[in-house]
């Protein structure tokens, strides 16, 4: 998609910037926008489902990873830095900026381990069980934001595991309560 979007804007003068999502997460701070899919298939929303007890246990897909705790590692991104580079972005275009791709992520991995240990903080037992590796699951993937951060002058502000989990925990408890018989 990216070099047809890049022979588009050759061809027509277009300008544009291809954002590359690592693991958007969170919730906004008003708590009116959160993450919710059905089916879910997203880890920190499953595993705070699971908390919360509308979920009977999360599965955990492979634990023979080489990573510190055998679970796969990933690049969580709170989705509040999402919307700030989208405006950067827009910014940056609007100036004259070149059209690229950019990966936006903290740069940071973070296991499906370590994610069950930051919804358990917040004090509720995570039930879980070790599952076989999904196929062509590889053992990280973590982002090079380093053009982002310098084309968009952009920082993650929000992306630090537990304050993704606590706005998605924040979001997802509120809508338990709400939609609770």
């Amino acid at each position: 998609m990216e070099r047809a979007i890049k022979w588009y804007g050759l061809a027509y003068g277009i300008r544009w910037l291809a954002l590359r999502y690592f693991n958007a997460a969170g919730a906004d701070s008003e708590g009116e926008l959160g993450e919710d899919h059905d089916p879910e298939t997203h880890l920190i929303p499953v595993v705070i489902h699971a908390a919360l007890g509308r979920r009977p246990h999360v599965e955990v897909y492979g634990t023979d990873y080489p990573t510190s705790d055998g679970t796969p590692i990933r690049d969580y991104i709170h989705v509040t830095d999402l919307a700030d580079a989208h405006v950067r972005s827009l910014e940056r275009l609007t100036e004259g900026g070149e059209s690229e791709a950019l990966n936006l992520g903290t740069g940071v991995g973070t296991t499906v381990r370590q994610v069950i240990g930051a919804v358990s903080r917040l004090g509720n037992r995570v039930p879980f069980r070790d599952a076989p590796r999904r196929a062509g699951d590889p053992p990280a993937l973590v982002a090079d934001p380093s053009r982002a951060f310098k084309r968009l002058d952009w920082r993650p502000k929000y992306s630090d595991l537990d304050s993704i989990v606590m706005s998605a925990w924040k979001w997802h408890s509120a809508r338990a309560r709400s939609t609770a018989p």
